[in-house]
């Protein structure tokens, strides 16, 4: 009985085949009631990571996810930074998707059971592909017109450049986008730009094309924020979150346009599920972040007037794809709902 079940095993896999050098090729892999869970790819640091904590859930059913998250945290104490939250959040990915394959569901149904959504959008990046390098109409237009959602590009800081200067150069590239792409495009900062470049942007920036400029600083930064925010700046954020995030805090003073979650990132799809109620509640869109777009899939399907689509990264997603046993292709820019039981993460050939 799925109820009973518990984890008799967790254990992390080295996957090549497919994969490039400085591709992510560790898959996590979960063993109970005869079955085994995976989720992966994930960086050799975040694999070593789980090795450490991943004793926590052995013995525990595989249906108390709450209680898995707790005990992974606890395990994780001595990790440091952003891969200790990695590999809970792998850990519980790889949980779910044994779940579902003991239950003979996709995951998005165990989310939601309501859930009827025939296919996922999705919105394609190109972050290498910068607005403010050298221009690229033929580059912008031809993923345009792939039938995305959106598009998103990168619009970094170029290094040795005054504020004032810095700041009308990059208005220039957001207008100069609008011209080819029209209404509708987004642009993420990757973390480049300084408090002070913020602040001339958002004091000079009227352009209503621009669906959001993502993460322009480091960190959150909340007070800064707020000022963007207050200043009319479409501010995107969440790639950063953390599992112990305070969400009304932060909901109240960024009063984000998007919240672009990592949904391994932030702790795992337990975690990820109450932070789309969270955002839900206040009327902010969840958009989930492509590194982990495999489970933001089932979770787009799952909460769909919550997380209207996925992003697509379009540069690296293909390569990763052959990593695993049943790559997941978009169509016209929408990626196909979960039909098959657990997340569709088992790798291609473990080795």
């Amino acid at each position: 009985m799925l109820m009973d079940v518990t984890i008799d095993k967790v254990e992390t896999m080295l996957v090549g085949a497919g994969a490039a050098a400085g591709d992510d090729t560790v898959f996590v892999t979960v063993h109970g009631g005869g079955q085994t869970g995976w989720y992966g790819p994930v960086s050799e640091p975040v694999g070593r990571a789980v090795d450490v904590l991943s004793h926590a859930a052995i013995g525990h059913l595989v249906t108390d996810h709450d209680g898995h998250r707790a005990r992974l945290q606890v395990a994780a104490g001595g990790l440091v930074g952003s891969v200790a939250e990695w590999a809970v959040g792998a850990v519980d990915c790889a949980l779910w998707d044994l779940h579902g394959r003991l239950a003979d569901q996709p995951v998005a149904d165990l989310l939601a059971p309501a859930a009827s959504r025939t296919s996922v959008p999705a919105y394609a990046s190109w972050l290498r592909l910068d607005l403010s390098g050298p221009p690229a109409p033929g580059a912008l237009t031809q993923v345009a017109d792939e039938g995305w959602a959106f598009t998103k590009w990168g619009l970094r800081r170029r290094p040795d450049s005054t504020t004032a200067t810095e700041a009308s150069h990059l208005l220039q590239s957001v207008d100069r986008a609008a011209e080819i792409l029209g209404n509708g495009f987004a642009v993420d900062a990757v973390g480049t730009w300084s408090p002070e470049l913020a602040a001339a942007f958002a004091k000079r920036f009227d352009n209503p094309a621009l669906t959001w400029l993502e993460d322009p600083l480091p960190e959150h930064y909340l007070r800064i924020y707020h000022r963007l925010a207050n200043a009319g700046l479409p501010v995107a954020v969440g790639e950063r979150l953390r599992p112990d995030e305070d969400l009304p805090m932060l909901f109240d003073q960024v009063r984000p346009k998007a919240l672009t979650i990592d949904v391994v990132g932030c702790g795992g799809l337990t975690r990820a599920v109450e932070i789309v109620a969270a955002a839900r509640k206040v009327g902010i869109p969840v958009y989930p972040h492509g590194r982990s777009m495999v489970p933001g899939i089932h979770l787009a399907a799952a909460f769909p007037d919550a997380v209207p689509a996925v992003e697509y990264r379009r540069q690296w997603e293909p390569r990763r794809q052959t990593l695993y046993a049943e790559p997941w292709t978009p169509e016209h820019g929408h990626l196909p709902s979960p039909r098959t039981p657990g997340l569709g993460t088992q790798p291609r050939r473990p080795q």
